[in-house]
Parts: structure tokens; sequence; C-alpha cells
């Protein structure tokens, strides 16, 4: 029997060896348009049922007819998802059909020093070398940076605000950033070690970032979701949520931007803590939410501009996402992220759709910007960066300084915009 067995596997070795045979099925980008209500049905199905995870829209209750869909598929539901769709006639492409390779890219040589290195800002970092940097940082700039610790995620992980400030000019204004709110985010927090190392190295050299630094202090969370984002490196490169564990069912991770104050848990999130946009238990439930609330709700006084920075999509959005309403100075945001988005087609040749919130792709209570409007913020801005779904999520390291970049253009014509708004001339007229 065994002979036979060899004979066998002789005889037809090279079939076996021909491709198409034995080859690895891997994880997969599919994108996918429904055309209509009974594939969107199926659809939801399909990114609910299966191990799928789906990357845009963030929730199936936003799909909907003629809409694209971008739905990452590991290899173990490749064939089983992709038979579904067939048998249902659903149009869908391969975006990306070596997702594994991407992340393993990702991940490799993430540590080194930030002051050996060039390319140190143009690699994804992990959580403990983001944390190393924030040390190096203030160890290299004593005088102009200063960490606050701001509180604790849910497993305990610090939440470190650095501060930049150039000067101590009296009753001086502030900005706030923060990135990563959204864990598989990647560029997001890449973007925050981007925007500290470009004001630190050409403050006196960069006539824009020069005005704005003389003007405002700046203060950065570059990790807001340390938990998510130290699980995307270690477990699951798709994760969004925190990592707390909902008492009800036992699932975990709330969506943080859900979980803000903004007409909380209404139409856009859920209240199921099983789903992508669950809204948590009540407002600021989360610990990270509640340190980033409290934080700004005492220092509202001073902080006159809000970003929050997230992937993907290229977008440039402002308050409202919790209602169809518009903002009370919707005009001047609506011009601000205008010339933003006309200068980085001017300078990137990259398009950004710009708007409020939920006018420009859907309903989304909870979020931070709209609670930092409410606030009285009333510069507050989420920034979508790079791409529009060619890589999504897993945008290589090699885009990371074009994203920024992009973003770094937007930031500075915003925050020379709200400068000028809300300022009375502190400066001589910028001659450098």
């Amino acid at each position: 029997m065994k002979t036979l067995l060899i004979l066998f596997v002789l005889m037809n070795l090279d079939k076996l060896l021909r491709p198409g045979h034995c080859t690895e099925t891997r994880d997969q980008i599919l994108t996918i348009t429904p055309t209509t209500q009974e594939q969107v049905d199926i659809l939801k199905n399909v990114s609910t049922q299966y191990e799928t995870a789906l990357w845009q829209p963030a929730a199936p209750q936003y799909i909907k007819e003629e809409t694209e869909v971008h739905l990452f598929v590991p290899a173990n539901s490749s064939e089983t998802v992709r038979d579904l769709l067939q048998t249902h006639a659903i149009t869908h492409e391969v975006l990306l059909a070596n997702a594994n390779e991407l992340i393993e890219m990702q991940t490799r040589n993430d540590s080194g020093d930030p002051r050996s290195s060039a390319t140190f800002y143009e690699r994804y970092h992990s959580l403990e070398d983001i944390y190393y940097w924030i040390n190096r940082t203030q160890q290299d700039n004593p005088s102009t940076v200063e960490v606050i610790l701001i509180g604790s995620s849910s497993e305990k992980r610090p939440l470190y605000v650095l501060k930049l400030s150039m000067n101590n000019r009296p009753n001086k204004k502030a900005m706030w950033i923060d990135c990563g709110i959204h864990a598989r985010e990647w560029v997001s927090p890449a973007f925050c070690l981007w925007f500290v190392r470009h004001s630190l190295s050409f403050y006196r050299q960069n006539q824009d970032i020069t005005h704005i630094l003389d003007n405002m202090d700046v203060y950065v969370l570059p990790v807001m979701n340390p938990d998510g984002y130290e699980y995307t490196w270690t477990t699951n490169r798709m994760w969004r949520k925190n990592r707390s564990v909902s008492k009800r069912s036992g699932c975990i991770g709330v969506d943080l931007n859900r979980n803000f104050d903004a007409n909380w848990c209404t139409e856009g999130a859920s209240d199921e803590p099983c789903t992508e946009i669950y809204c948590g238990e009540f407002p600021e439930s989360e610990p990270e939410t509640q340190a980033v609330a409290d934080f700004l709700r005492k220092n509202k006084d001073t902080v006159q501009l809000y970003l929050t920075i997230h992937s993907y999509s290229q977008m440039l959005l402002f308050p409202y996402s919790c209602t169809l309403e518009e903002a009370e100075n919707h005009r001047d945001l609506y011009e601000m992220v205008q010339e933003a988005a006309q200068k980085i087609r001017r300078y990137y040749r990259n398009n950004y759709r710009y708007g409020s919130g939920a006018k420009t792709i859907y309903l989304a209570p909870g979020g931070s910007d709209d609670w930092a409007y409410n606030l009285g913020i009333k510069y507050a801005f989420t920034f979508e960066l790079q791409d529009r779904g060619r890589y999504g999520f897993l945008l290589p390291p090699s885009h990371i300084p074009k994203a920024c970049n992009e973003a770094l253009t937007a930031v500075k014509t915003i925050a020379l915009k709200v400068i000028e708004k809300t300022q009375a001339p502190t400066s001589p007229p910028r001659t450098l």
C-alpha cells in the first residue's frame, strides 16, 4: 500500500506542483458595491456572521445601495465569502491580495532612536517605542516640551500629552491634537509624531509654524487608545475599539468616538457591546474618554482649536456629526477646510472631501469634535488621512511622509486662520 502511494505521488508530481495547486490562501481586502436592497442585506449578514472586518463604512447599518464597501476577509473565510458573493451576483474585486505581507512589512524594524535615524518618522512604531519617543523628546527639549499624564486606559496604560510651549506670553491660547482614538488607524499616531518633530525642527525656520507656535501652545496626545493600539500590534491588526470588558455581555471594547456626550447613543451608534460602534454604558464611561474630556474642561478657556486625527478616506470634517443641524459658525468652518483642501490639492495633487460630518458621510453621535465644539471650542475638526481605500488601514510606511505633510498643510492653514480670527496681533508681520 505504501509503495502504491509513493508511486501515485511520483506519477502526479507535475500536477501537484503546477501553479494553482497547494497555494496558500491569504487575507484579502475586497471592494464590493451592492446594487439592490437584497444585496445590501446579504452584505450586512456577511460582515456580521463571518470572521470578517468591515473597513468602510464603519458599521453594517451604514451599508447602502450603490455605495462602495471595503471588507477585510481573513484566509479562513475567503472561499466561503467569495462563493456567497458570486452566488448572489454581487460585484466585487480584490483590492489587496496580500494583506499578510503588508502587515508584516509595517511591523518590521519598528524600533530605533529618534535621533539616530532620518527614517524614524517614516515608519510605524509600537506603543513601547512611542512611550520611549515621548520621554526622549522631552529630555531633548526640556525648555519647550512638557509631558503631562492626563489619566490612564482601561488596562492602566498611561495617557501622555506633550505640551509644546515656545514662550511665556500672558493669556496665551492653545490648540489640541489627539491621534489614535481608533486602534487600527496607524497613520494617525504617526502624524502626531510627525507634527511634533516638524514643530521642534522648523520653529524659527518655517514662517507658518513659527507664527503658530509664537501665538499658541500645542497639546498633543499621540495615542488616545493605547490598549487597542497595543492589541493591533500583538493580536488583531484590524481592532478598532478600546479593550474594556462589557459587564452585560463579555464582549470587548467601546468605540471611544461614540462615547462622548454629544447626542450620545442616538442614530449612528449602537447600544450593543459586540458591535464596532458600541457607545458604552453611558457618556464618558471609558477612562480614555473621561481623561480627555476632563483635561479639555479644565482648559476650555485656553484651547481655541481642537483637532482629532483619523484614517482613512481623505476628508476634512467639522461639526456636526451627531445631527444634521448646522453649527453656529458653519460658514467659517467650511471656508477653513475648503482652503485647506485647496492647498493640499495645489501642493500634493491629492483630493480631500470636506464639510460637516453628518452631511459629508453619515450621522455619528458621541464624537469628540462635536463634544469639544459644544464645550465652547468653536474651531473643532476631524481629519481623515490617506488613502481612499487602495490600502486603507494598511497604508504602507512609504506613504507616511506624503500623508503627514498633507495633514500638516491642513493643520497650519486652519491654525493660522483661527489665530487671525480670534487673536489681536501680538507679533510683528511675518518676514521670515
